[in-house]
């Protein structure tokens, strides 16, 4: 399993959605806060559809409480900062099982102070260098993919179905 984190998230409609990947692919979700929204807001619930009740979800009350969360229940577990300022691409980093993967606010990033001290697991996803940065959900999208590909997708569907038709020569 990969842990999405969640560096005091900013938008609902973000996390809903993120949410929603989290349960779609069997990952678990840490949010730090302070969250700038209320959890049970409709519009978190809205974007993470009927999905967010299935969601495995943990709240810390700050970076500190999350970072001993982890070194307890899953000390073999890396943390990698997703964030623009990162010297290597995502696809560099060789993901393993109960990795955590952490992610800032969309308006500022995971805080300097944080990246700091931790500049070999800072990754990025290239972009144009005069662009910001990509939303929040895709970015999490994007990542999460590539880690679950280098395990090869445990637990997930490899094949899907027509549902009212048959594929043509198959």
């Amino acid at each position: 399993m990969i842990n999405i984190v969640l560096h005091e998230p900013e938008i609902p409609q973000n996390t809903g959605n993120i949410g929603r990947t989290c349960v779609i692919t069997g990952s678990k979700l840490h949010l730090i806060r302070p969250l700038g929204f209320r959890i049970n807001e409709k519009t978190v619930k809205r974007a993470g559809l009927d999905y967010w009740p299935k969601l495995d979800v943990t709240e810390h009350d700050n970076v500190e409480s999350f970072y001993e969360y982890a070194s307890t229940q899953n000390p073999q577990g890396r943390i990698y900062y997703a964030t623009t300022k990162g010297k290597h691409r995502y696809t560099d980093v060789e993901f393993k099982d109960g990795d955590y993967i952490m992610f800032g606010r969309e308006s500022a990033g995971i805080p300097e102070e944080i990246l700091s001290i931790h500049p070999e697991d800072c990754i990025r996803i290239p972009m144009l260098p005069e662009e910001r940065s990509l939303n929040l959900a895709n970015s999490v999208a994007i990542v999460l993919y590539e880690a679950l590909r280098q395990l090869d997708f445990p637990g997930l569907e490899s094949e899907g179905e027509l549902h009212r038709l048959e594929y043509i020569n198959d």
